[in-house]
């Protein structure tokens, strides 16, 4: 007797900045005045090497975490990120892959109504940001192929060089809010900037 084949189940893997919340280290550039922190992971591809050149600015201004969560606690999401993020919830489990520090993304979580974070972490001593803890080196490729493995179809949605190989294991991928060079660069991925279009470019792909 043949068994009728069962569509995989889906997860949707989002990153965080840029897609959900603003950026939060040109955050933290506009409102110290050092132009050098406005850098992110859609100008530099090489994640280690950026975050060493950050962690060299903050020493050189004497910036400290406190100053930076200040700057974090004046931030909001995205203009309908929590409308769409709400309504993805009710059709998809969700969850958020981001290079991200928990320091940075609990208070965003939290306005966001708690979806699940996978993120790096902060190492600070005595109020000052010393060195960083990767979770997992190229961490958001890892989960999705980990997700696929368990038998999930994974749809996959970023802005950055660093979220490519997301898109790339995912059985679909879109760049979100993406910057030029990053679309030129990458065009096999279909890229959106408006949360309906990135919703219905979801729902279009559940279930296959």
């Amino acid at each position: 007797m043949a068994v009728a084949q069962q569509a995989h189940q889906t997860i949707v893997t989002l990153d965080l900045e840029g897609v959900l919340i603003p950026e939060i280290w040109i955050a933290v550039a506009e409102t110290t005045g050092i132009p050098e922190l406005r850098r992110t992971t859609r100008d530099e591809p090489d994640y280690d090497l950026l975050m060493r050149q950050r962690l060299a600015i903050l020493d050189e201004h004497g910036l400290t975490m406190s100053a930076i969560e200040e700057v974090i606690a004046t931030l909001r999401p995205l203009p309908g990120a929590l409308d769409f993020l709400n309504a993805l919830r009710e059709i998809s489990q969700v969850i958020i892959l981001s290079d991200t520090f928990e320091q940075f993304g609990r208070p965003f979580m939290r306005q966001l109504g708690m979806p699940t974070l996978f993120c790096h972490r902060l190492i600070v001593e005595n109020d000052r940001i010393t060195d960083f803890e990767l979770r997992q080196v190229d961490q958001k490729r890892h989960a999705v192929e980990a997700f696929k493995a368990l038998n999930f179809r994974i749809i996959a949605a970023g802005d950055s060089y660093n979220d490519t190989a997301m898109l790339g294991a995912a059985d679909a991928g879109f760049l979100f809010h993406a910057p030029d060079n990053v679309i030129k660069e990458f065009p096999q991925f279909r890229a959106l900037n408006e949360f309906p279009q990135l919703l219905e470019a979801i729902q279009n792909n559940l279930g296959k």
